[in-house]
């Protein structure tokens, strides 16, 4: 069912909307951008439809909203365990395919990797409803490539066009508050059909390759800073700190903070041993986790092909040119 909406009665069904579901979508944070003078855009928690920004591409994922970057797990005194109580309003978040797509890999890592579902996660994830933003493509995106373009998970569809709004809701809870604001008319989402930049990642990717000497351009390139995993949005890796607190050490509590497989001390065993001490190594792990290790698990890309860790990487390290080398040395051992 689709819906023309004008802008100012798409105001109050979005006012009607927030009194049921926090929101979140794209917005822009003046002068916090990654640069001097510069304004960041990324998501966070909106209170009217006017703050939502709907032509720029967000630098942050909204990975957070579901997995925060620290996150209470219980709290603990000398004789019990607490988990934090707090009741909260179900999530709507505005997004893109591949943004939407990402929660498909986080939903595997933390509710289909091992015999038991992720809790904690899933409090939060189950509450969660997306609306669609219309996508015409980014710098450094690869979407199409990896078929991450499009999606179905849908429960409604925002295209901001002129004075009015062009809606398709396929959520039968919302239609009525739909219909009430708007007159039907014929709506379909708008996806980015082609990137600026293709490749194809290799079908079978011999155990060879770790062992290449192309690794070593990045044991030579990468700093170890991290951002390219905490702006992705289907990295998951964590790590659990224990805060006791001063006034008595006996009470305290558990946090899940993000962590990443590209820093010093991530792979750090008893004793001191660790895997992966040069950057090159890191880089192999993450790259081949994405577009290999990943699959062979879930059947699916972890990888969405947003670019935002292009976007992000102070020396300009491109995931998909590392894709692409890869994608050669395959095609070339093929041929002897």
């Amino acid at each position: 069912m689709g819906y023309k909406i004008y802008r100012e009665k798409f105001a109050d069904l979005f006012h009607e909307l927030r009194a049921s579901y926090e929101i979140y979508a794209p917005v822009t944070k003046k002068d916090k951008g990654m640069y001097s003078d510069t304004d960041l855009i990324t998501y966070d928690k909106v209170e009217s439809f006017t703050e939502i920004v709907f032509d720029k591409k967000t630098f942050f994922s909204p990975k957070e909203i579901v997995f925060p970057i620290r996150q209470t797990l219980f709290y603990f005194t000398e004789d019990s365990v607490l988990e934090p109580t707090k009741l909260e309003k179900d999530i709507v978040i505005f997004a893109r395919a591949c943004d939407i797509n990402s929660f498909r890999s986080l939903d595997a890592i933390f509710l289909q990797n091992g015999p038991y579902e992720d809790p904690y996660y899933k409090k939060l994830r189950q509450r969660v409803k997306f609306i669609l933003l219309p996508c015409d493509g980014f710098e450094n995106c690869y979407c199409a490539c990896l078929g991450t373009n499009i999606t179905d998970n849908y429960s409604a569809y925002v295209d901001v066009r002129d004075d009015a709004v062009y809606c398709k809701v396929k959520d039968a809870y919302w239609k009525g508050l739909w219909s009430k604001y708007g007159e039907e008319s014929e709506v379909e989402p708008r996806y980015v059909s082609k990137n600026e930049n293709t490749f194809e990642i290799p079908q079978k990717i011999n155990n060879s390759i770790f062992e290449h000497q192309m690794w070593s351009e990045y044991t030579n390139r990468c700093t170890g800073c991290g951002r390219c995993t905490v702006v992705c949005p289907t990295c998951t890796c964590f790590t659990v700190h224990d805060i006791r607190y001063d006034d008595n050490s006996k009470y305290g509590e558990r946090r899940r903070v993000w962590a990443s497989c590209q820093i010093d001390g991530f792979t750090e065993m008893a004793g001191g041993h660790g895997y992966r001490h040069k950057q090159g190594e890191r880089t192999r792990f993450r790259v081949l986790h994405k577009i290999s290790d990943f699959k062979k698990r879930f059947g699916f890309q972890m990888c969405v092909g947003c670019g935002r860790c292009e976007d992000a990487c102070q020396e300009y390290i491109s995931l998909k040119n590392c894709i692409h080398k890869i994608s050669e040395i395959m095609a070339e051992e093929e041929k002897v």
